[in-house]
């Protein structure tokens, strides 16, 4: 038994660790400047710092205090992200900051390394065991203080396809986006093309209490068809019931010659039973004296004087 529940816990854990790894093949490295200036973001300590933007590209929270950061290639497992922070856990479809300043000290989203302006500059995401590449790119030599290369849409491109990126000098077209999705959408197509065709809500409103209505009509049907399979079930159990029980009484009667043959047997008991000798005989017991039975023995015999 206890040897089937360790398998069974082997198995458990195996499982778990296959899943949280495919988890960890959705994380993206979305966004990444190598100068930050006095323009751009600053870090917890008010540093302008060199950084890296992360992103969630499942469905689901993700878990990345197991993954390694680096950007030496022949050193994989240089930045291990430390255990033991909440906030390692990216919510879905969103996005984490890590600063390459050099100073890990500084806390968990302070790696130990640094870019270097003016040359191309490695970054990768290793998983857990220090070897399975996640995510890596190389970023241009050519980008100037205040320039991002990032993705041209949040954590789509596959690993290392320079064609799914750009740089992003923060104009208008081309703004740069820590923290936050690449594609900022102000308005959306669907909503404008409505409100030019229903300038004055009518249609809206009419289609809102269509809706409501057409609920309703469907809530009463369920409940109607409900309460009629339930009255049927009722029924049907109560004939059951009323079946069983006659079935029952049937059973227990016993029969006329049973009832017949059973009141002959007491009738012949009860008729013995009744005739009774009425003849009293009264005889006299004689009894031996017994000198133990003698009221003699139990009186006192006074002293003479």
């Amino acid at each position: 038994m206890k040897k089937r529940i360790l398998s069974i816990l082997v198995i458990f854990l195996a499982c778990a660790a296959v899943v949280s790894a495919q988890g960890r093949r959705g994380l993206r490295i979305n966004e990444v400047m190598i100068s930050n200036d006095s323009t751009s973001v600053v870090d917890d300590f008010g540093q302008y710092s060199a950084w890296v933007e992360l992103f969630n590209s499942t469905f689901g929270p993700l878990e990345i205090s197991s993954v390694f950061l680096t950007n030496d290639s022949s050193n994989p497992t240089l930045y291990p992200v430390p255990l033991g922070d909440v906030n390692t856990e990216i919510p879905t479809r969103q996005h984490v900051l890590f600063w390459a300043d050099g100073e890990p000290n500084k806390g968990t989203f302070h790696m130990n390394f640094t870019f270097t302006p003016g040359k191309d500059n490695y970054v990768a995401i290793y998983d857990a065991d220090g070897k399975s590449l996640i995510d890596e790119i190389v970023i241009p030599g050519n980008l100037k203080p205040g320039q991002s290369y990032a993705r041209k849409v949040d954590g789509e491109g596959g690993t290392g396809n320079p064609d799914a990126w750009e740089v992003r000098d923060g104009s208008d077209a081309l703004y740069i986006t820590p923290s936050s999705n690449n594609i900022i959408k102000s308005t959306n197509s669907k909503v404008d093309m409505f409100a030019a065709q229903d300038e004055n809500g009518f249609g809206m409103a009419v289609m809102a209490m269509c809706i409501v209505f057409a609920a309703l009509l469907v809530l009463a049907i369920c409940f109607y068809i409900i309460n009629r399979i339930g009255a049927s079930v009722l029924r049907s159990q109560k004939a059951k019931a009323l079946a069983d029980s006659e079935a029952e009484v049937t059973s227990e009667h016993d029969s006329g010659e049973a009832i017949a043959a059973i009141t002959m047997a007491l009738h012949d008991h009860l008729d013995a039973h009744d005739r009774e000798n009425t003849i009293l005989t009264i005889n006299k017991v004689r009894r031996a004296y017994s000198p133990w039975s003698s009221k003699i023995y139990s009186l006192r015999e006074l002293p003479r004087r």
